[in-house]
């Protein structure tokens, strides 16, 4: 390794400093336009654009459904390398289109020289305001593509992981009408060792039950905040177990978080926080209430917080699981780096989608394949933010 490359390398892993450049969605159009912070014509520039993502299927929760998510696609040019970032924005995380593209109109990365300093850069994009997580989430991807594209590596080694440690991912089928359930279910049995259901309304049984008629695939079940009854919750908790179930997601709503200790003291299956928790500083509040955490970057603000989260959480005993919104392969890939640390994964978002524009994480019979390429793993499937 050259001795600049060894600098650089040593600047990352003890966190150093930064960027330039922006690019903005003028008149909320789906046209970007570029607004060049860099006088000189150095540094970073950073482009983005909106981008639907197109399901294959319509996704039903406890408490939506829809055929599409909105995201925004982000780019960071440097020096001749690229960065690829997203934000994606379904419902519950309140945050729009207009409101990330405004959001990224007022990151300055133009007061930066060295984008090795990932704490500098993305404690002053954190701070540009109170929420915007996904946003956030975008640049800070885009910033740790660039940053191992420079270095020529992977997160995952960089961050001195394993890949063949990445758990399965889970395969999620939403909640629908059990003719259509069942012909999910057939899709995917046979691409899968696990699969995701979600549940929370009043045909949980019928759900898991047609399922079953299908395959005994190992199943984890997302409530997503549905259930109201604790002891009703734990009932159904005990009859999931029977069924093959390993793991459950948020039980209960998120502001009932003595309902849901109630719960996890007496569960015979680890259950995880996902509403509940958003960054790194949410974790003591939920220690004791869950056995563990899902952490997902468009709520935590991105890889930086996320492996914070990884490692305060197991500090903590507490169990871990990555997942992530439906998105691209872009976003999907920078949670995947992740994945070797952790205990459940639910990584399928870009297998949702229609209209991916990349190649990256790869699921392979079931198993999380993690690319060598360097940064997240991306290859275009196409000019992206040209």
């Amino acid at each position: 390794m050259k001795r600049r490359d060894f600098i650089k390398t040593a600047g990352l892993m003890t966190a150093g400093a930064a960027m330039t450049g922006l690019t903005g969605c003028a008149g909320g159009g789906n046209s970007p336009k570029a607004f060049n912070l860099n006088k000189a014509g150095k540094g970073m520039k950073l482009s983005f654009e909106p981008y639907e993502l197109q399901l294959r299927h319509t996704f039903t929760v406890s408490s939506y459904s829809r055929k599409t998510t909105p995201g925004v696609q982000v780019r960071i040019d440097y020096e001749g390398f690229t960065g690829y970032g997203e934000a994606s924005m379904p419902p519950y995380l309140g945050q729009t289109v207009e409101s990330v593209c405004t959001f990224l109109s007022r990151v300055n990365l133009g007061q930066f020289t060295d984008p090795f300093q990932l704490e500098t850069i993305l404690a002053y994009v954190d701070s540009l305001s109170p929420g915007d997580n996904a946003a956030k989430a975008a640049v800070d991807i885009a910033l740790h593509d660039l940053v191992g594209k420079l270095i020529g590596q992977p997160w995952w080694r960089l961050w001195g992981l394993d890949p063949s440690k990445a758990p399965d991912t889970t395969f999620t089928i939403g909640i629908d009408t059990p003719e259509v359930v069942r012909e999910k279910t057939r899709e995917c049995a046979d691409r899968f060792n696990i699969l995701k259901v979600k549940v929370g309304l009043d045909n949980d049984k019928e759900m898991i039950s047609t399922i079953r008629e299908i395959t005994d695939l190992p199943l984890a079940v997302d409530a997503n905040q549905g259930w109201k009854d604790r002891e009703k919750a734990l009932d159904e908790i005990f009859w999931l177990k029977e069924q093959g179930v390993v793991m459950v997601e948020q039980p209960m709503a998120k502001e009932r978080m003595d309902d849901n200790a109630w719960i996890t003291e007496r569960s015979p299956l680890p259950i995880f926080a996902d509403e509940s928790i958003q960054r790194l500083a949410d974790i003591p509040s939920v220690k004791g209430a869950y056995h563990g955490i899902n952490i997902k970057l468009m709520k935590c603000t991105g890889m930086r917080e996320g492996w914070k989260m990884v490692n305060y959480a197991r500090a903590e005993g507490m169990k871990v699981m990555v997942g992530c919104m439906t998105e691209t392969s872009c976003a999907v890939s920078a949670a995947a780096q992740l994945s070797p640390a952790v205990d459940f994964c639910d990584l399928d978002g870009n297998l949702l989608i229609t209209n991916d524009l990349f190649r990256g994480m790869e699921v392979i019979d079931g198993h999380i394949v993690l690319p060598d390429r360097p940064g997240i793993g991306l290859e275009p499937l196409g000019t992206i933010l040209p």
